[in-house]
């Protein structure tokens, strides 16, 4: 024998509190795009500040294996005491008598390469001060070859950041970087 519930569909504190129950737990249509709505203003905002952190690690990175590679050429001219150089290079094997820095460079023990540095990712730019300077040399004191080099590194393309950092190679040896905001990529 079975029992019969005598409880009409709709009525009793279960059934009612269920369907209201159920229509609590969602998002009505309107607070889904008030929700959508402000993620996407947020990410209209931090989107800018996104690639400028990009660009700034990017920069960042570059100009300090430059400064990676002028310490080595330094500390290995010491330690072999020989006269080391570090070089524009398109091969990675030898010198370029011209060219440009951000296409790769070499840190060379006569005709043995210590270092290979390959070419700064595409529209990056390293221009070398004074101009035209493919090469830097470290005697065995450790002493560089000319007086100070400096070395820019920006982006060219697709359109130039204010963003820039200035690697100086002194005489002496010593090398450091500087961020500066001049904007112009030559």
């Amino acid at each position: 024998m079975t029992q019969r519930s005598t409880r009409t569909q709709g009525t009793g504190p279960s059934s009612s509190g269920a369907v209201r129950w159920c229509a609590r737990r969602g998002f009505t249509l309107i607070e889904l795009l008030v929700t959508i709505a402000l993620v996407a203003i947020l990410l209209a905002l931090a989107a800018p500040s996104l690639r400028d952190a990009s660009l700034s690690s990017t920069l960042a990175a570059n100009a300090n294996r430059l400064v990676a590679s002028a310490t080595l050429a330094r500390s290995e001219a010491i330690k072999r005491n020989t006269p080391i150089t570090l070089c524009t290079s398109i091969n990675g094997t030898s010198c370029a008598t011209t060219g440009q820095w951000e296409q790769g460079w070499i840190v060379l023990n006569g005709a043995t390469v210590l270092l290979y540095e390959q070419a700064a990712p595409a529209g990056f730019k390293i221009t070398a001060s004074p101009a035209g300077t493919a090469s830097l040399s470290f005697q065995a004191t450790g002493v560089g070859s000319t007086q100070a080099d400096y070395f820019t590194v920006c982006r060219a393309t697709p359109t130039a950041g204010i963003q820039e950092r200035v690697v100086s190679v002194w005489a002496t040896g010593r090398t450091y970087v500087k961020k500066t905001t001049t904007g112009v990529c030559t």
